[in-house]
């Protein structure tokens, strides 16, 4: 996110260097006394403290979880036709984002955030804060059309019918509009040295930070940015989500008592003088299996973007509220406890990739599709063995529906003389 590559203002930095060089030695007095600063520079303040190599070995698990769950998310989708939803194609362009950022961002944060120090130059300096705003506006704006999708799709589904062709669209219109409104981010950014005297010397407390024209443009662009990126999305977001959930589980739906009875009524009714008794309870059963059946897939799929919505908000509210604390309201610039800010600035990086290898972790425990999918790309079978596993799968599959329409005959049968007692 915004600032991801400076933790605190440089001008603590810039005192902290400052005070580093004139407790133990006079710069520039020799080249031995150089070299002394400069290993007293890293054993003192540039060496990983306890809670960073912590930090390391989480910032390894995420990268390699991250990159591999996106990656096989991907390839479930590209590999099975059925699974080419509109929802799914959402989810892939959400996962296209995380491996950008796990693969070009996470390894610069990870040097940046131990050292303190930006050692790739100038053009690096511009190109990776601006592929991380870009793949925040991308989730975020992802996250919003999956919103929009679903609550189209479940509490006005005659007022707008989406296709793939308009998902594929959407997608390329995401991925415009974030590599527009991010621009501001790339011309800002700029590489400088702390330690002038030290520049020929060393890169050490060398910083990627914003360069502002004046004081009131940063607190502008992000509080726009706060409100844009999170907060406004997130609300409406909330708001469908409520609405979805009030549809699906709220509302009475088939398989109760009632509806039934209420549908064999008029199915009844609308049924030819010609079919039998028998037909009648096959053209009532496949109609109420369908519904409830898709009323199921959609509650579901609900309760995973949820889940995904909910993660997604907790992993970046730190590093939003952050931000706007300290460009926007400039809590941290007298601030006496540094090591705890720069702390709370580096967990609050770590979990924006954090969110990027969750979601794949997400789809495995609340997806059956996506779980599959996963289980038979580790499989060390060959692909005929798959192939029959799946053909297994979907005999079982096919039987328990069958079984399933036995169970609601039954209970129509059963539903229906209690009907009649009570007319």
């Amino acid at each position: 996110m915004s600032g991801i590559t400076g933790n605190l203002d440089c001008k603590e930095c810039s005192a902290s260097a400052h005070v580093a060089n004139s407790t133990e030695l006079n710069v520039h007095s020799s080249a031995d006394e150089d070299d002394k600063l400069l290993r007293y520079i890293w054993t003192e303040y540039l060496h990983p403290k306890q809670y960073e190599w912590v930090l390391i070995v989480g910032y390894i698990i995420v990268f390699f979880v991250s990159l591999i769950g996106n990656s096989l998310v991907c390839f479930a989708v590209w590999k099975n036709r059925h699974m080419r939803t509109v929802t799914n194609y959402f989810i892939v362009n959400l996962s296209l984002a995380d491996v950008l950022v796990t693969i070009i961002c996470l390894p610069a944060s990870l040097v940046v955030d131990i050292t303190e120090t930006w050692f790739f130059g100038n053009t690096l300096c511009k190109v990776v804060p601006y592929l991380q705003t870009i793949s925040v506006s991308v989730s975020v704006l992802t996250l919003s059309c999956i919103a929009q999708d679903r609550w189209y799709a479940i509490c006005h589904p005659l007022m707008f019918k989406s296709t793939a062709k308009r998902a594929r669209k959407s997608i390329v219109v995401i991925w415009v509009v974030s590599c527009v409104i991010m621009i501001p981010q790339a011309v800002v950014m700029e590489s400088s040295s702390l330690l002038p005297e030290l520049t020929n010397k060393t890169s050490l407390f060398t910083v990627c930070d914003e360069h502002w024209g004046a004081e009131i443009y940063p607190k502008v662009y992000h509080s726009c940015f706060f409100i844009v990126t999170y907060f406004a999305p997130l609300c409406l977001m909330v708001l469908a989500y409520i609405q979805i959930c009030h549809k699906l589980w709220r509302q009475q739906i088939p398989g109760s008592s009632s509806v039934m009875q209420r549908n064999w009524r008029s199915f009844q009714c609308s049924a030819p003088p010609s079919a039998g008794p028998g037909e009648s309870v096959r053209v009532k059963t496949s109609t109420v299996c369908a519904e409830i059946k898709q009323i199921r897939a959609r509650r579901k799929t609900a309760r995973m973007l949820m889940v995904v919505l909910f993660v997604f908000a907790l992993c970046y509210l730190p590093i939003s509220v952050l931000n706007v604390m300290k460009r926007v309201l400039g809590t941290f610039k007298n601030t006496n406890d540094r090591e705890t800010v720069y702390a709370w600035f580096t967990f609050s990086h770590w979990l924006i990739y954090a969110n990027s290898a969750a979601n794949p972790i997400i789809y495995n425990f609340l997806s059956g599709k996506f779980r599959e999918e996963f289980k038979s790309a580790f499989s060390c079978h060959c692909y005929g063995q798959r192939q029959e596993q799946t053909q297994r799968t979907r005999t079982r599959a096919s039987t328990d529906s069958r079984k399933s329409q036995v169970t609601q005959v039954n209970n129509v049968d059963n539903l229906s003389p209690v009907s009649d007692h009570i007319v």
